[in-house]
């Protein structure tokens, strides 16, 4: 990589009518090589740059959707305490009625002897 910013330096120098310090003695395909070099790392720039745009996207639409079922949860928390209260109520009647059951049961049991 350092070699294609010097061989660019050159060819800037070059252009612009400058003497260069100290010239590489390198073939020109070796310009072409870093040109290729630089293509190649553009285009990994460029797929990084999307994929980060993609990604932010992505976080944006799950962060909203966070968003929704947190508000549906808030929003559905009364009803829940309510039928937790509900099937309290219920376990407790159950037990109950249980209970008469038994007393019941045990009355004609007596009764049968």
């Amino acid at each position: 990589m350092a070699e294609s910013f010097f061989e660019t330096e050159a060819a800037v120098q070059a252009a612009s009518g400058e003497q260069p310090q100290a010239a590489p003695a390198e073939p020109a395909g070796a310009l072409a090589v870093s040109a290729d070099e630089f293509a190649a790392l553009e285009e990994r720039i460029r797929r990084a740059v999307e994929l980060v745009k993609r990604e932010r996207q992505a976080r944006a639409v799950a962060e909203e959707r966070t968003a929704k079922a947190e508000e549906k949860l808030h929003a559905q928390s009364p009803l829940v305490e309510q039928l937790h209260s509900e099937l309290h109520a219920l376990r407790a009647e159950r037990d109950q009625v249980r209970q008469r059951v038994e007393r019941l049961l045990a009355q004609l049991d007596a009764l049968e002897l």
